[in-house]
């Protein structure tokens, strides 16, 4: 698939208290290069994405356990700001569950639709395995933009609430994680753009049919040069599949082990 214009993923920056201990440098840098990434919605640059996010959560549950953070948060974060954190971490799971169901659909269908190419080689049954195939990824497109639309209508609601009487070292903490909330949903929301991406060219015209038809001996192997082309562009995207599929399971167990953590510390 081609790439679409890009852009740079703008995210707010924060700078932590050089004071602070080695684990906010980690958080930082896994930041640091989330946000290098462009919005994209090339296969590399969502694989990168992902793989990004587990390495940040597992960094900022680190961050969330060290002793001085758990003292520090317990004693500075009013409920609010605390069901604010906790709201945002279970919907962003949400998130991720539905990309995971939405990648596993469409890989159960990229497979039906190439055992359908392997058995059947230009049949009516072919042409109509690839109609519903058509089909499916339009409503999976359907799905990606409605993901997209949760994913801004989010992303307006990532500013850093004000704490009173709050430590530097507790506001830096904070607005770490919502950095993290922010880059997780622009990558989830290159993963859903990808989505987006016709997989399979549009149908013949009729004249280009008709044109067919007028030299029917060129017809058997062009159909079979066509399905040859179309199985291993399939081949391609379930390897991309197979990909997001291994970084949503490794986000998403990052994403409970730091919600766990944020729980443990609304019950300090």
């Amino acid at each position: 698939m081609d790439a679409l214009s890009s852009k740079p993923n703008h995210v707010r920056s924060i700078s932590l208290p050089g004071r602070s201990h080695p684990t906010n440098q980690r958080v930082e840098e896994e930041l640091n290069k989330l946000r290098s990434l462009e919005v994209s919605v090339a296969p590399a640059a969502v694989s990168n994405g992902l793989i990004g996010l587990e390495k940040l959560y597992e960094c900022i549950d680190d961050l969330l356990n060290l002793p001085q953070t758990l003292r520090a948060l317990s004693q500075s974060l009013n409920a609010k700001c605390l069901d604010d954190l906790l709201d945002k971490s279970v919907r962003l799971l949400d998130v991720c569950a539905t990309m995971r169901e939405l990648v596993s659909q469409c890989k159960e269908n990229v497979r039906d639709l190439r055992s359908s190419l392997r058995r059947r080689k230009g049949d009516s049954t072919t042409d109509d395995n690839v109609e519903r195939f058509t089909s499916f990824s339009k409503k999976i497109k359907r799905d990606a933009k409605r993901s997209i639309s949760t994913l801004k209508q989010m992303d307006q609601e990532t500013a850093v609430p004000a704490l009173l009487d709050a430590d530097q070292d507790t506001v830096s903490v904070i607005r770490a994680l919502k950095e993290a909330n922010a880059v997780c949903l622009s990558t989830f929301q290159m993963l859903s753009s990808f989505f987006c991406v016709p997989l399979l060219k549009p149908k013949p015209s009729k004249w280009s049919l008709l044109s067919r038809l007028v030299h029917k001996e060129r017809i058997a192997s062009e159909c079979q040069e066509e399905n040859m082309i179309l199985e291993t562009r399939l081949e391609t995207f379930e390897a991309y599949l197979d990909s997001f599929e291994d970084g949503l399971e490794a986000t998403f167990r990052s994403l409970i082990r730091s919600r766990s953590s944020l729980l443990n510390i609304s019950s300090c």
